[in-house]
């Protein structure tokens, strides 16, 4: 079955973008996985099309990243298909004040791409750690910017297997959410629209940013960034600071002295040692303070 399974897939995508039980910790932040059954890597929309299509027909489970900025994959790995949307569809092109950006590229790069164009609006996201296709899953966002403060449009592949575009008024963008997430969906493409600026004052806002990302984060650790959502009218860092937890460690995980909002991996983690410090940082500030933290980054396979 396996073997069958491999073979269906050479028809779609070339040996060299399918790898067989791949670790996941070389393609997540959090630096922790094991082995995804099949890690596959499509360069076309069609190709992902194919591919998703070739799951749901043969019953494998099939799942999505992009850098793997913000999951904890299991010790244990992922029983199916991981379809990485990240090099290999990450063109960006600029026309006018649109940016089309393919779902793999990186928000960095596309920030970057909007500096050389005189475009502003888009710094806030130069620091995030993601590509566009994440971003626009769960309306990133940062230093008071927001995903949804700048989208056009995002192409996407529906749950029923058709690419479509859906415009901003429809991409119902909440804190962390969109219809994207709700509904399934995949981002194949989007469309920024931004502001003609001045490049010096647009590279000197990033600057800023990147300086206060550096000093205040503890970005010299593998993490998956802010590790909780902001609980309504609260900063999920205060509260894990005021509930004492600034360094509290288990096993290879530990809660950042830095910002208390980030769990980090010192070195030798494993993903059951950050899934368990956050189940344990979580209950201890909802004993302490009343408030129920809700993990931000995503889990997968079986902890």
């Amino acid at each position: 079955m396996k073997q069958d399974f491999y073979q269906k897939l050479t028809g779609i995508l070339s040996e060299e973008k399918i790898r067989r039980d791949e670790p996941m910790k070389t393609h997540t932040t959090f630096r922790v996985g094991g082995p995804a059954d099949y890690f596959v890597m499509p360069e076309t929309a069609e190709e992902v099309q194919r591919v998703t299509e070739l799951c749901r027909t043969e019953e494998v489970p099939c799942y999505v990243i992009g850098n793997g900025s913000n999951l904890l994959v299991s010790d244990d790995g992922y029983r199916g298909v991981i379809l990485q949307i990240y090099r290999s569809m990450s063109g960006i092109s600029v026309q006018g004040n649109i940016i089309r950006a393919q779902a793999g590229a990186l928000l960095s790069a596309i920030a970057a791409k909007a500096c050389e164009n005189s475009l502003t609006g888009f710094e806030f996201a130069a620091g995030i750690p993601g590509t566009i296709g994440g971003a626009s899953v769960m309306n990133a966002g940062a230093y008071g910017g927001e995903m949804k403060d700048v989208l056009k449009s995002v192409t996407v592949l529906d749950s029923a297997g058709q690419i479509r575009r859906i415009d901003r008024e429809n991409l119902e963008m909440g804190y962390r959410t969109s219809i994207i997430s709700r509904e399934g969906y995949i981002t194949l493409e989007a469309e920024i629209e931004l502001s003609a600026g001045n490049p010096e004052e647009i590279k000197a806002r990033m600057d800023d940013l990147r300086t206060r990302r550096v000093t205040k984060q503890p970005l010299e650790y593998p993490s998956a960034g802010s590790t909780f959502k902001r609980p309504e009218g609260y900063f999920a860092g205060k509260l894990i600071q005021d509930a004492g937890l600034a360094g509290f460690q288990v096993g290879g995980a530990k809660v950042s002295e830095k910002h208390c909002g980030f769990v980090i991996n010192t070195g030798n983690a494993t993903a059951a040692d950050i899934h368990s410090l956050m189940r344990q940082v979580s209950a201890k500030v909802e004993e302490k303070f009343g408030v129920a933290l809700e993990p931000e980054v995503k889990r997968l396979g079986v902890f």
